[in-house]
């Protein structure tokens, strides 16, 4: 296997070398780069070498993102980083996984093992990026968790009315009424989240089926959600979202 990361934390480089080799005695690093400046010009000389990329978001120079765009070829993708937010653009650059820092052994060889299990599945030659995309999509989240003073609490996601966004933070409206904040951001919640029982409404607002009472059709061919909960604002699905509402209620999978 041979794999090139980048990593701009020396600790983190150093650990993700000694997981990688005790994963894999024989594995190769044929290359390393702790910037963007550096990651270019490595992934172009020496990127359609790796079977595999691991990959900190977050560099000195900015997010790694910007050096995987310009990579003309395929290769899947295991991000090693210490920010949470990023798991949307994570999943639209090939990855088929997301680490959170500090990882641990346990955690990185479940990674790898999900590499090898994909690359089976597409014999040996994962050139599809749609395919890869497709099997490593991760499962439906179940839970969240949020902090509540010193307290941290994890929420199910069945237990969720609604998600909102209001300035630059997004909340969670619990079945009790209760309102927690989350790191989420409803781009991200729309790729975790099962489709089939959540629908973004609007950019603000992302509902869960059950919590919707009834609807009523609105001005300007646009429609109005009647919710089972208290709530005190107006919940608009907006006009170019109406068609896939219509589906999404018909039964149809949110897509």
């Amino acid at each position: 296997m041979k794999v090139i990361v980048i990593e701009d934390e020396l600790p983190a480089l150093e650990k993700i070398t000694h997981f990688l080799l005790q994963y894999d005695s024989s594995a190769e690093i044929i290359g390393v780069a702790q910037s963007i400046g550096e990651a270019v010009p490595l992934l172009a000389t020496r990127g359609k070498n790796a079977d595999l990329l691991l990959v900190d978001v977050q560099l000195a120079d900015g997010l790694s993102f910007q050096a995987l765009d310009q990579v003309g070829f395929f290769k899947p993708v295991i991000f090693i980083t210490a920010h949470n937010q990023y798991a949307l653009e994570a999943f639209q650059a090939n990855g088929i996984d997301y680490l959170i820092k500090p990882i641990r052994y346990a955690s990185f060889a479940a990674s790898l093992d999900k590499f090898h299990q994909l690359k089976e599945t597409t014999s040996g030659e994962p050139t599809n990026r749609n395919l890869w995309k497709t099997l490593s999509k991760p499962a439906y989240k179940e839970r969240f968790m949020v902090k509540i003073g010193e307290h941290i609490h994890s929420i199910s996601t069945k237990n969720i009315k609604l998600f909102f966004a209001e300035g630059r933070n997004t909340y969670i409206i619990r079945v009790d009424g209760r309102t927690f904040i989350t790191d989420y951001k409803l781009e991200a919640l729309e790729e975790i989240l099962n489709s089939s029982f959540f629908f973004r409404v609007n950019r603000s607002y992302l509902i869960n089926l059950e919590a919707i009472k009834d609807v009523l059709v609105y001005s300007n061919s646009r429609l109005k959600i009647n919710p089972n909960f208290a709530y005190s604002e107006e919940i608009i699905v907006s006009r170019d979202r109406v068609n896939r509402f219509k589906e999404w209620l018909d039964g149809e999978r949110n897509s």
